[in-house]
């Protein structure tokens, strides 16, 4: 639609081509990388004050915390679209509040009557606060409030804070009850008349937020795309009574192959079918306590035949995988982390397990890979990745604590001692020594385009076995 779009904060939906958010649509972007500060795809320890974040591609190192250094790049870029006359859109996604949990003291200080955690997890929210109030007053000093369509919403629900104050919900981050995915959702735009003292009762959702800005925008929709959502313009014009009954899933299970009805809701704005035989009437139940499945079956079967048919909608998928690029002229060479292995347990997915050197046979895999075109490759196969400069053998003193708990580079980087490493890569296997000091071991190639797996690992004498926590992949020619 002529936007610019920047994105600024947490992406967590890949951190290579073409997952990235400059590979789907930002025009300017400023991320760590994981889905937290310190995970293993982050720029090597990181631990939210200082560290260097990906600029559109490239680190950048800073000196603040953080989300201040996420809202400062959104008000830079802001100010740039301004100069040129270019509408925006800023998406400011914040790790914070997010385990470790740090915070700047000045922001902690007044909770130091709880733990370390509650008043550190008190003080990251304080800081977004504070922010947020900054950046509406940045708005209104360079005179774009009127025509600013701003949202405030958050990304599922509490993880820190739900034996603190959960609002009367079950359950918390992860859980199919609502408190682990109903969420605020504030809409202010004086030019729209969207001043407040609004609330909308019939239930919504994340897949209605893009709809909702191309319909208030005026933005054409692109043809070949069948939404999940719908617009709320009808909702937000009091227009309520055009709105349907609708019935929406959400889906905790965070497994590698999804479960037909496990860790699910199928919901409407009263009720809440949970893992296909609970049922809760949420305006009479807010904290699912009572379960009215057996007095209402015609409910019941209602929601369990939409998610049957939203079941087959989506099951085709499910045999998809999601390839990184390698040899992509946008990606080259591609750094490659444990933290998207394909396994049956969790990956090492934090600087810290890393640095523990976690090789559980179940946690260690492979990548899911797409050869961009025919050539030459080398992958560098490391214990550590570039940006420390440590070799494959050497151990690693923990990192500098920051305030709060303590962090993932606050661990001790273990010593392991390999002398082999192996590629297989398709159908190609290749095994080399290691020798002590070396930093990285290099493999060239020669491959067709296509999909296939990568698999890296180190092997010791004794025959322990470590996978390469970082590979970097270069196309030669």
């Amino acid at each position: 639609g002529g936007y610019a779009t920047g994105m600024f904060g947490k992406w967590h939906l890949g951190d290579n081509y073409p997952f990235r958010p400059e590979d789907r649509g930002y025009t300017e972007v400023f991320r760590h990388g994981g889905g937290g500060v310190g995970q293993a795809p982050d720029f090597w320890d990181n631990a939210y004050f200082g560290g260097s974040y990906w600029h559109n591609g490239t680190p950048e190192a800073v000196e603040g915390y953080c989300a201040d250094e996420f809202f400062n790049y959104a008000k830079k870029f802001v100010t740039d679209c301004k100069s040129k006359g270019k509408p925006f859109l800023a998406y400011i996604s914040t790790n914070t509040p997010h385990g470790p949990f740090c915070s700047p003291v000045s922001f902690s200080e007044p909770y130091k009557d709880q733990t370390l955690k509650v008043a550190n997890f008190f003080g990251m929210i304080a800081n977004i606060d504070e922010n947020v109030g900054k950046f509406r007053d940045f708005l209104e000093a360079e005179e774009l409030t009127e025509n600013t369509i701003f949202i405030f919403t958050t990304d599922n629900g509490t993880a820190g804070g739900a034996k603190i104050f959960n609002a009367g919900m079950r359950a918390g981050k992860g859980s199919e009850y609502d408190g682990g995915h109903r969420v605020p959702f504030f809409m202010h735009w004086p030019g729209g008349n969207l001043t407040g003292g609004k609330d909308v009762e019939p239930i919504t959702a994340h897949v209605d937020i893009l709809p909702t800005l191309i319909d208030l925008c005026g933005i054409s929709a692109p043809t070949n795309v069948k939404f999940d959502g719908d617009t709320l313009v009808p909702l937000l014009k009091d227009k309520s009574q055009d709105w349907p009954d609708r019935v929406l899933v959400t889906d905790s299970q965070r497994i590698r192959d999804p479960k037909k009805w496990k860790k699910c809701s199928v919901m409407t704005s009263r009720w809440r079918l949970v893992n296909k035989k609970k049922l809760f009437d949420i305006k009479a139940d807010p904290n699912q306590s009572n379960d009215v499945s057996e007095s209402h079956p015609e409910v019941v079967q209602r929601l369990q035949a939409f998610y049957e048919s939203w079941w087959a909608d989506i099951k085709p998928s499910f045999s998809q995988s999601a390839n990184i690029y390698l040899g992509h002229p946008k990606d080259n060479p591609a750094r490659l982390s444990s933290h998207d292995w394909i396994t049956k347990k969790n990956p090492p997915w934090n600087q810290g397990q890393v640095r523990r050197a976690m090789n559980d046979k179940d946690a260690i895999g492979y990548w899911n890979v797409q050869v961009h075109e025919d050539g030459e490759y080398e992958f560098r196969l490391r214990r550590w990745p570039k940006e420390s400069d440590t070799a494959i053998d050497a151990p690693l003193k923990a990192g500098e604590q920051v305030p709060g708990t303590p962090t993932y580079r606050a661990v001790e980087g273990v010593a392991i001692a390999p002398a082999k490493a192996t590629l297989k890569i398709g159908d190609f296997e290749e095994t080399k020594t290691v020798a002590k000091g070396d930093k990285f071991i290099a493999f060239k190639v020669k491959l067709k385009a296509g999909m296939t797996r990568l698999d890296c690992r180190f092997k010791t004498e004794d025959g322990t076995k470590y996978g390469a926590f970082y590979v970097d992949v270069e196309k030669l020619n």
